[in-house]
C-alpha cells in the first residue's frame, strides 16, 4: 500500500500547508487529474452494477426513537461540497438503502449500529456523513504538527477500527477517495508491518485514522495517538470484533484509553446475532438506532447460489472440472486451514493454473503481494482462508468457490458476499458433504429466501423452512 500521502491524499502536488490560504478561501483544495485517475480510475475503484435497482425492493427497518427521514439523491442531503463532488467522481448515483438511511442517522449525530447484506455499501456508508461532517473542521480542532517534533501525537477526528490488515488498508483507500480535496489526512495502522514508518506517517498529521485493535493499542501506550479529540467511533465487521476475541482489545480502547466521551459511535456489519447486539450495546449510547436492511443475516438475489455434493477425495478433481469449464475470470476459493490453502495452491500450479493462495501465517508483504496480482489479474485464481471473507472489495469477482463449507451461516454469508458487488452479479459455488450436515438447514432456509435451487440432498430440510419468507 502506498503511504506518500503528502503528494496524494490532498489533490495537489503541494504540501497541504502551501495551499492552505487557498483552501480558506474556497473550502476546497485544487483538483489534480492524475491523482483523480488513481483514486476513482476504473483500475481501482468498484462502481454499481446492473442489477443495482434490485436495491429499492430490499427491506428497511429502523429500530428506536424519531429517526430520521432517509433520503433518495445524494444531491438532496445536507452534506459538504466537497464530499458530494467526491461522490459524483466515485459514480454513487444512487444511494444504497444502507447507504439512504446511515448518512441521514449519522447527520443528525445519533448512534447507529447497521446491520446491511454483503457488497451494500457500507464503508461509502459511514465514510461519507462522517468524513463530510468533519470538513472545514480539521485546521482549527487538531494542532498541526510541528517539523521534528518527536513529542507530537496524533489526535484523530474520526478512527474506524477493522478486524483485519486486508480491511484496514481498503478501508483507508476508500477514506483517500472520500478525503480528497479536503483538509483531512487519513492513515492506516495494523500489525504485520513496520510501526517505525506507521509512526512517521502519524507524525505528520491524522484526522482520520484506520486501525486494527491490537496496533492502536500499541500505539497509544507509545504516546504517538491520543483520542480525547475523536468526534467519531466505527467499528466495521462489529459482530466478530467482540465475538472474536477483540472485546478486550476495545473495551480496553473505549474505556481506558482517554477516548472522547462525547462522541458518535457506529457499528457495521453484514451479521449481527443476538448475543452480540446485546454487548455491542455497552458502546452505544441508550437512544442509539438500529438499521436492518434485508433480513438480519441475510444475503443478495443478485448471488446465483449453487450447492453440490462432493465427498472429501473428489473436491480436487470438481474443482478442477469446474474451473476448466468456466470462461477465465477472477475466481476466489475458501479453504478452512492454512495449510489447505497452501496445498491446494500447488495443486493448481501443477496444473497449470494461474494462482496464488493468501492466509494469516504470509508476511503483510506476501499478502498484499497476492492480493495485487489477484486484483490485477496476474493471478486470477485467489485461495484463501477466513482472512478475507470478511469486507475485502475487490472488482470483478465473478465465482466463489468454498472448496472448504463452512458450519457457519453468517460466515457463509461474508464468504459469498465476496462477488455480486453493489448490485454487480456473480456465482457462488460451495462443496457439500456429510461433514456439513450442522449447517444444512440454516442453508436450506437462506436458499430459500434468495430463491435459490435447493439440491436434492437439502430436500429433507426444505419442510420445515417453508414458512419463510425473503422478507422475514
Amino acid at each position: 500500500m502506498n503511504q506518500n500521502h503528502e503528494t496524494y491524499n490532498w489533490g495537489s502536488s503541494k504540501k497541504r500547508y502551501e495551499w492552505k490560504e487557498e483552501f480558506t478561501r474556497s473550502g476546497i483544495a485544487p483538483r489534480d487529474e492524475a491523482l483523480e485517475k488513481d483514486l476513482f480510475g476504473e483500475a481501482t475503484h468498484v462502481h454499481t452494477g446492473l442489477n443495482f435497482d434490485k436495491y429499492a425492493s430490499i427491506p428497511v427497518r429502523i429500530k428506536g426513537d424519531n429517526p430520521p427521514a432517509g433520503f433518495n439523491k445524494f444531491e438532496d442531503t445536507n452534506l459538504h461540497p466537497c464530499m458530494k463532488e467526491n461522490i459524483a467522481l466515485a459514480r454513487y448515483y444512487v444511494p444504497t438503502p444502507v447507504q439512504r438511511n446511515s448518512i441521514a442517522i449519522v447527520t443528525a449525530g445519533r448512534d447507529l449500529m447497521a446491520c446491511a447484506q454483503t457488497g451494500s455499501g457500507k464503508t461509502a456508508a459511514f465514510l461519507i456523513p462522517t468524513c463530510s461532517a468533519l470538513f472545514g473542521q480539521a485546521l482549527t480542532l487538531v494542532a498541526r504538527p510541528k517539523p521534528y517534533d518527536h513529542r507530537f501525537k496524533a489526535k484523530p477526528l474520526l478512527l474506524i477500527l477493522s478486524p483485519t490488515r486486508e480491511l484496514c488498508c481498503q478501508i483507508f483507500d476508500e477514506s483517500r477517495r472520500f478525503c480528497y480535496r479536503s483538509m483531512l489526512r487519513p492513515c492506516a495502522v495494523y500489525g504485520g508491518a513496520g510501526i517505525h514508518g506507521q509512526i512517521k506517517e502519524l507524525d505528520r498529521g491524522c484526522d482520520v485514522l484506520v486501525a486494527t485493535p491490537g496496533r492502536l493499542v500499541d500505539l497509544i501506550d507509545r504516546g504517538k495517538i491520543d483520542l480525547s479529540e475523536l468526534r467519531y467511533l466505527v467499528l466495521d465487521e462489529a459482530d466478530r470484533m467482540l465475538d472474536m476475541g477483540f472485546e478486550g482489545a476495545i473495551r480496553e480502547i473505549v474505556e481506558r484509553k482517554g477516548m472522547n466521551k462525547d462522541r458518535i459511535t457506529l457499528m457495521y456489519s453484514a451479521t449481527f446475532p443476538k448475543e452480540i447486539r446485546g454487548l455491542a450495546r455497552d458502546f452505544l449510547k441508550p437512544n442509539y438506532l438500529f438499521l436492518k436492511v434485508g433480513r438480519v443475516g441475510g444475503t443478495t438475489t443478485d448471488i446465483t447460489q449453487k450447492v453440490i455434493w462432493v465427498e472429501e477425495q473428489g473436491k480436487r478433481e470438481k474443482l478442477k472440472e469446474i474451473l476448466l469449464s468456466q470462461p477465465p475470470c477472477r475466481t476466489l476459493i475458501f479453504v478452512d486451514t492454512k495449510r489447505n490453502a497452501d496445498s491446494l495452491d500447488q495443486y493448481l500450479f501443477e496444473n497449470k493454473f494461474p494462482a496464488t493462495s493468501i492466509h494469516g501465517d504470509r508476511s503483510q508483504m506476501e499478502r498484499e503481494d497476492a492480493l495485487l496480482a489477484f486484483k490485477s489479474g496476474t493471478c486470477p485464481i485467489l485461495v484463501a482462508t477466513a482472512v478475507v471473507a470478511r469486507g475485502i472489495d475487490v472488482k470483478n469477482v465473478m465465482h466463489v468457490v468454498n472448496f472448504d463449507m463452512t458450519n457457519s451461516i453468517d460466515e457463509y454469508i461474508h464468504r459469498i458476499g465476496r462477488t455480486a458487488r453493489v448490485g454487480n452479479a456473480g456465482l457462488a459455488t460451495s462443496f457439500f458433504n456429510h461433514n456439513n450436515m450442522t449447517v444444512a438447514s440454516d442453508l436450506t432456509k437462506l436458499l430459500i429466501e434468495c430463491n435459490q435451487v435447493v439440491p436434492e440432498f437439502l430436500e429433507r430440510f426444505k419442510t420445515k423452512n417453508m414458512y419463510v419468507t425473503r422478507t422475514s
